[in-house]
C-alpha cells in the first residue's frame, strides 16, 4: 500500500509529519541579507497547517553570490535559522536550509565583482560574461558550502538542501551547456557536486538530512542535462544523500521550473518516475512540478512515482492545505497564474498570492471585532466575495447582491479555457466558504441607489464592489461590428470573424489569453502593441518567452511599435508610432485589451468601495482590498 499524503516519513532518523514539502523560493521578506521576523511568521504558518518539511529560501553560501537585493546569505543566517526552527518545531515540521550559489545566473550589481562560472558562458538573459573559476576558487566554494552547513548545525536545523536546480552553479558544472573545462571538473562534471556533498555531510553528520535539488532535464538535448544524463548522476549521488528532488529547467529554460497554467499540471510526473526507477530504493524521491491539487498528489504517491510531493505554490495559496486534507475539506486552490508568487524583480515585491491576501503578510496583527454588524455587499466579484467571506467568518450578518445570474463578475466570464489561470475554481471556493459562513448571496438582484439609502438608514454597513466599466476606444471606430472587447471575445465559445487583430496597449496577461483563445479556433490572428516586444509585462509570470514562442509557431503576425489608427467597415488600420508607416488588415475585427475604467466609487459615510470600482487592477488587488476591509469591520 502506497503512503498517504498526510502520513509521516522518516529521513535520517527524523520524522516529517506529512509527505508534503514547502519548497525554497524567493520571498523578498529579508532584512538586508538576513532572515527576518516576516520569514519566521511565513514559515511557521505553513508548519502550523501541517506541512511535513519546510525548505527555507535558498541562501548564498559565498558573499560574492548576491543574485537579488534581499537574497539571504548563509553567513548572516544563524539567528534567523534559530528563530525559524523554534517557530516550526512545535508543529512537528522539519526545517531544511536551502543552500546554493547562482554562478553565472547571478548578478554583479551589488558585489561589483565578476560572476563565477565553470566556463566563460554568458547568461542568455543578462548577457554578462562570467569569469572561469580557478582551482583555488573551486576549493573556496566547497569550503563555503561546508561552513554554511556548520552554521545550520549550530542553529539546530534538521538538515540542508543543496541547490543543483535550474539557476545554480552546481548545475552549471553538471551541464555541457556551461561546463567546457578540460580539467578534472570538466572531464568529470559530477566531481564538484560529489565534493560538496561529501564536505557538507562531514559537517552535518549522519543524523541530519542532506537533500539535493537536481535539474534532470534542461530541455537542451544537444549539450544540456538530459533525463539519461540525470539518471546517471542520480544513481551516483543517491547513496550519499537522504532526499532527492527532481526538477527541470536550465540556462535556456528557467521558466519550465514553476510554469503557469499554460503547462499542464503533472508535467514532471514521468521524469520523476524515471529517476525513481533508476535509483531504486536508495533514496526517497520528491516530485516537483505544478502539484497544486491534493488528489493529484495522492495519485502520484499511490502510483509510486515519488515518496514525497513539493506543493509550494499550493501552500502559498492555502497554508492549511495538509490540515484541510486531513479534515476532508477543499483547500483554497492555487490558480497557477504566477502573478504574485514569483517575485524576483528589481522592485522587490514581497511574495504573495492572488487568492490569499494573508500570504507574505503574516505579521500583520489581527483586528479585534467590535460587535456584530449587518453588512450589505454590492457586487459578487472577487473583491465582494472575499469581503463577504471574511466578514461572515468574523460573525457579521452579511448579504451579497449582484445583478448578474452568477457570482464572479467579469472574472467568471473570462476565466475558462486551457492555459488560462483557473480562477473559476477560486471563485467556487470563495462562494462555498461564504455559504458556510452564513452569508446570503442573491444573484439577479440589482442594488439601486434607493436600496443603498435604505440599508444605510437601517444602520447597515455597505460595501460597494461593483467592478469597473468598459473603456471607450481611444481611436475612431466607424463600424461597431468590427470592434470587440477582450471580455466579449473570451465569453463566447467561438468568435464570429475569421481574422482578428488583438490590440494590447499594456502587454499583460489579458491579451495573451485572447490570443490563445483565438488560436484554439484556428483563426487568423494579428497581434499589435506599442511596445517593442510582445507581452512586455509577462516576464514576472514566466510566460514572456513562451507567449512569443506560441505566437511564432502559430503564425501570428506581430505588429510591434504600432498604434491603432482606425477601425472601419473595411478592416483595421495600424500606424507605426515612430515612422508613421501604416499597415492595413482587411476584413479584421479588432479585440481591444485595454484596461477598464473605475466604476461608481463615490464616497459617503457608511459606504466603502473596493476593487475595480475604485481603480481597475488585478484579481490580487481586489481580493486583498476585500480582505483588509472586512478584517477591520
Amino acid at each position: 500500500m502506497s503512503p498517504a499524503l498526510t502520513e509521516p516519513i522518516t529521513l535520517a532518523g527524523r520524522v516529517a509529519p506529512s509527505r508534503v514539502i514547502f519548497g525554497p523560493h524567493v520571498t523578498n521578506l529579508g532584512d538586508a541579507r538576513s532572515f527576518s521576523s516576516r520569514h519566521v511568521a511565513y514559515y511557521e504558518r505553513r508548519a502550523r497547517g501541517g506541512c511535513g518539511i519546510v525548505v527555507t529560501e535558498t541562501a548564498s553560501v559565498h558573499p560574492l553570490d548576491h543574485p537579488y537585493e534581499r537574497a539571504p546569505l548563509a553567513g548572516d543566517g544563524s539567528s534567523g535559522y534559530r528563530q525559524i526552527v523554534r517557530a516550526c518545531r512545535p508543529h512537528g515540521t522539519l526545517v531544511l536550509a536551502g543552500l546554493g550559489h547562482r554562478g553565472l545566473q547571478g548578478s554583479s550589481a551589488w558585489t561589483r565583482a565578476p560572476l563565477w562560472a565553470p566556463s566563460r558562458v554568458p547568461d542568455p538573459a543578462t548577457r554578462e560574461l562570467p569569469a572561469e573559476m580557478t582551482g583555488e576558487e573551486i576549493g573556496e566554494l566547497v569550503e563555503a558550502y561546508a561552513r554554511a552547513a556548520a552554521i545550520c548545525v549550530d542553529a539546530d536545523l534538521d538538515g540542508v538542501e543543496l541547490d543543483a536546480g535550474p539557476a545554480s552553479l552546481l548545475r552549471q558544472f553538471l551541464s555541457g551547456l556551461t561546463n567546457h573545462r578540460d580539467d578534472g571538473y570538466g572531464t568529470d562534471r559530477l566531481r564538484l557536486l560529489r565534493e560538496v556533498v561529501a564536505a557538507v555531510r562531514a559537517r552535518l553528520g549522519p543524523d541530519r538530512i542532506l537533500a539535493v535539488r537536481l535539474s534532470c532535464d534542461e530541455s537542451a538535448p544537444w549539450a544540456g542535462i538530459t533525463p539519461d544524463v540525470a539518471a546517471a548522476y542520480s544513481r551516483a549521488i543517491a547513496p550519499a544523500i537522504d532526499l532527492l528532488t527532481v526538477v527541470r529547467g536550465g540556462l535556456f529554460s528557467p521558466e519550465s521550473y514553476r510554469p503557469d497554467a499554460h503547462v499542464p499540471a503533472g508535467f514532471n510526473d514521468a521524469l520523476c518516475r524515471r529517476i525513481r526507477e533508476e535509483t531504486g530504493a536508495t533514496v526517497p524521491i520528491v516530485l516537483q512540478g505544478s502539484i497544486v491539487d491534493p488528489q493529484h498528489a495522492r495519485d502520484v504517491l499511490d502510483d509510486d512515482r515519488c515518496d514525497m510531493v513539493e506543493m509550494t505554490r499550493a501552500q502559498i495559496a492555502d497554508p492549511d492545505l495538509v490540515a484541510a486534507v486531513r479534515r476532508g475539506r477543499r483547500p483554497r486552490p492555487c490558480v497557477r497564474c504566477n502573478q504574485a508568487c514569483l517575485v524576483e524583480d528589481f522592485r522587490n515585491p514581497v511574495v504573495g498570492c492572488v487568492g490569499n491576501a494573508e500570504a507574505g503578510d503574516e505579521t500583520r496583527p489581527p483586528v479585534a471585532r467590535s460587535g456584530c454588524a449587518d453588512v450589505l455587499v454590492v457586487g459578487a466579484g472577487p473583491a465582494g466575495l472575499e469581503a463577504a467571506r471574511v466578514a461572515g467568518g468574523r460573525g457579521h450578518r452579511v448579504v451579497v447582491v449582484d445583478r448578474a445570474s452568477q457570482v464572479g463578475g467579469t472574472v467568471a466570464v473570462t476565466s475558462g479555457g486551457r492555459g488560462r489561470p483557473e480562477f473559476a475554481g477560486l471563485l467556487e471556493w470563495l462562494e462555498q466558504r461564504c455559504l458556510e459562513a452564513g452569508v446570503e448571496i442573491r444573484t439577479d438582484t440589482e442594488a439601486t441607489a434607493a436600496d443603498i439609502e435604505a440599508a444605510l438608514a437601517e444602520g447597515r454597513t455597505v460595501v460597494r464592489a461593483t467592478g469597473g466599466v468598459p473603456r471607450p476606444p481611444g481611436f475612431p471606430v466607424t463600424a461597431s461590428e468590427k470592434y470587440a472587447t477582450a471580455a466579449q471575445v473570451l465569453s463566447v465559445a467561438r468568435p464570429c470573424a475569421s481574422r482578428m487583430v488583438v490590440w494590447d496597449p499594456i502587454g499583460g496577461p489579458v491579451a495573451s489569453a485572447v490570443v490563445d483563445h483565438l488560436l484554439r479556433h484556428r483563426l487568423e490572428v494579428h497581434y499589435a502593441t506599442g511596445d517593442a516586444i510582445a507581452g512586455s509585462r509577462l516576464a514576472p509570470t514566466g510566460d514572456l518567452v513562451a507567449f512569443n514562442v506560441r505566437m511564432q509557431r502559430a503564425g501570428v503576425a506581430r505588429h510591434l511599435g504600432y498604434r491603432v489608427a482606425s477601425v472601419d467597415p473595411e478592416g483595421v488600420r495600424l500606424e507605426h508610432e515612430v515612422s508613421g508607416g501604416t499597415t492595413f488588415v482587411p476584413g479584421a475585427v479588432l479585440v481591444d485589451c485595454a484596461p477598464l475604467l473605475p466604476g461608481d466609487a463615490s464616497e459617503r459615510p457608511g459606504v466603502w468601495s473596493i476593487g475595480d470600482c475604485v481603480a481597475p487592477r488585478t484579481v490580487r488587488d481586489a481580493i486583498r482590498e476585500g480582505y483588509r476591509l472586512a478584517s477591520a469591520l
